[in-house]
């Protein structure tokens, strides 16, 4: 039994009730038409005849019955005064009769006409139209059932394909033999596996060089610790081994602490997007570094454009593509260098780029990769990748290129408001 939630089960409903709707009134109009056309024959013919036998200047009185095509033709006193035929349907002992009053002189002329056959004829054309529609309504609903089930059937098909697919076993569905109305569904299943192959991937390397990071320290202090044990020392030698332990430690938390702000970002995506006007947030993000970069001796410009541009974000993801970006500029301009955040909308896009004026960057090498770390830089290596993914869960992308009129970099973060519910000033 389908269940009430079926789409087929709606399908096949809907087909069927609309089908049945169109029988229906066919049926009625055809049954009414044949009807009229029947009856419509037997008053033409009774008018005729009135016509031919009012046209005869010999008749006086005539009432007789069976002729040949009319059961009883007489001429009766017009009391009523009719200016005008009139026909009038009687039923007497399962006969049915046609009677026409037809105005002849200061009579009337009647024509009855037995018309039992034609009604017979009619309820058995009746009967017939009920059974063919039965038969029909019966076909309707048998193919109703059939076409819903091999219309479902590629879905039936791209459903079974999804779920044989884990954890351990994910591909991209074959679409080129999913018919044209679930292609969108395929692309979108596709392009949602290879985000989930992205993240995988992520986690991998993720998890990979976590563990790489840890080993080392963990490997230098066993190998400081064992060397210090080999032979007695004196104890400035057991602090000078505690220390570097300490360091290394230290370190270690550096990357413990990046590691957790994986967790935090991934918390941050499901913060619910705000109307925020976000050149403001900007300006305040921007503000709040000047002190910092002042501290190391850079200055920040901020050129920013519209004055005002208010959409739907979350502001915690933001934060931290901008953050990184600024972070970065301190760290690898130098001293009396000018960093600048600008910000433009242009053809549904909304872009802010920070510009420094440091040494540049490889472009040959995958920046964004975890625990990658470029030229003298302290830190974990997952600056950029944190933001990548913040941008991405966004909607965004970001790029890093050098700058071809001086050394320097500049860091762009495109996010797409075409679809966005924005307010321009």
């Amino acid at each position: 039994m389908l269940s009430q939630k079926s789409l087929r089960a709606k399908f096949a409903l809907q087909l069927a009730s609309a089908s049945t709707m169109l029988i229906v009134i066919f049926s009625v109009m055809l049954y009414h038409y044949i009807k009229i056309t029947i009856f419509e024959n037997i008053v033409q013919s009774l008018t005729i005849e009135a016509k031919n036998i009012s046209a005869k200047p010999e008749i006086i009185n005539l009432e007789y019955k069976d002729s040949k095509s009319f059961d009883l033709i007489k001429i009766v006193p017009n009391d009523d005064n009719l200016t005008r035929a009139e026909f009038v349907s009687t039923k007497d002992d399962n006969a049915t009769y046609l009677t026409l009053y037809y105005p002849y002189k200061n009579d009337l002329l009647v024509l009855t006409k037995n018309t039992s056959e034609y009604s017979s004829i009619v309820d058995q054309i009746l009967v017939d139209i009920l059974i063919i529609n039965a038969t029909a309504i019966f076909l309707i609903l048998f193919y109703a059932l059939f076409l819903s089930r091999m219309l479902l059937a590629p879905l039936r098909s791209f459903c079974l394909k999804l779920g044989e697919l884990n954890e351990r076993f994910l591909q991209e569905v074959e679409t080129d033999e999913l018919p044209v109305e679930f292609k969108p569904l395929g692309d979108g299943v596709n392009r949602l596996i290879g985000r989930i192959l992205t993240f995988v991937q992520y986690q991998k390397e993720l998890f990979i060089g976590a563990a790489h990071e840890l080993k080392t320290p963990l490997a230098v202090m066993k190998t400081k610790n064992e060397v210090t044990l080999i032979k007695e020392r004196d104890s400035q030698k057991y602090i000078e081994a505690l220390k570097n332990n300490n360091e290394a430690i230290n370190q270690m938390n550096k990357m413990i602490s990046s590691i957790l702000e994986i967790g935090r970002q991934e918390g941050a995506q499901f913060e619910q997007p705000v109307m925020t006007d976000i050149i403001a947030y900007i300006n305040e993000i921007g503000n709040n570094f000047l002190i910092l970069a002042k501290g190391d001796d850079r200055n920040i410009k901020i050129n920013l454009r519209p004055h005002s541009l208010k959409i739907m974000i979350q502001p915690t993801l933001f934060l931290h593509v901008l953050q990184n970006f600024v972070q970065n500029a301190i760290k690898f301009s130098p001293k009396e260098a000018t960093i600048e955040i600008n910000s433009t909308l242009i053809n549904g896009e909304f872009i802010v780029r920070v510009i420094d004026e440091g040494i540049g960057i490889d472009e040959s090498k995958d920046l964004f990769a975890p625990f990658k770390r470029y030229g003298n830089s302290s830190g974990a290596g997952l600056g950029l990748f944190l933001a990548k993914g913040a941008a991405q869960a966004l909607g965004g992308n970001i790029e890093l290129r050098n700058r071809t009129d001086r050394s320097g970099t500049i860091a762009t973060f495109i996010l797409p408001i075409r679809n966005n519910k924005y307010k321009k000033r």
